[in-house]
């Protein structure tokens, strides 16, 4: 596990289009999640150990997000033959062990999609505002050793609903990290 942190934000940079399978084996397009007031792109994995500490909140805040008109997707991009845990039959459990609900959960089968995102870990966070703008390149919260800091909304949760308001993410991001995401040899 390598220790990996987002760049800074590139205020604007319009997201990439893609079509994915969901667990559900239906295939989903960038048109098909978007928000009618922003949208959240996010890069996990079933294994790594700084997703598994985040998913709940993570799970609640898409949901609170959709209240607000911002629909959220989750990809998973790493590579399943070296790291077997992030299969798509694991990924439908770990959907279903940490209630997704409307959280749709897509295979990146051949990486494309992380790539023309620029994704470099898990967690990797992309809100995007109601023109799919990139606003947001932030961590959900501060984590202490693999535990949530929770003192209020999330640093993603109070972005995203700063998004939908004003079309405008925050000026000062704090990187997320988590481990690399897993290349393909």
């Amino acid at each position: 596990m390598a220790l990996t942190k987002t760049p800074v934000c590139d205020f604007g940079k319009k997201a990439e289009d893609f079509k994915l399978k969901s667990i559900n084996n239906k295939f989903l397009s960038l048109e098909q999640i978007k928000g009618k007031n922003g949208t959240l792109i996010m890069f996990i994995c079933n294994h790594c150990p700084y997703v598994k500490a985040i998913i709940k909140d993570l799970v609640e805040d898409c949901k609170d997000l959709r209240n607000e008109g911002i629909n959220s997707v989750a990809i998973m991009s790493n590579d399943t033959k070296n790291y077997p845990d992030d299969s798509f039959d694991k990924m439908n459990e770990f959907s279903k062990h940490n209630q997704f609900g409307d959280l749709d959960y897509l295979i990146d089968e051949t990486q494309e999609v992380a790539k023309n995102y620029g994704a470099v870990c898990t967690p990797d966070f992309f809100g995007y505002n109601k023109k799919l703008e990139l606003q947001y390149r932030g961590r959900i919260r501060e984590l202490k050793n693999l535990k949530p800091v929770r003192d209020g909304d999330s640093d993603l949760k109070t972005a995203m609903k700063m998004i939908a308001k004003t079309q405008k993410g925050p000026k000062d991001q704090i990187p997320s990290m988590g481990c690399n995401i897993k290349w393909f040899n």
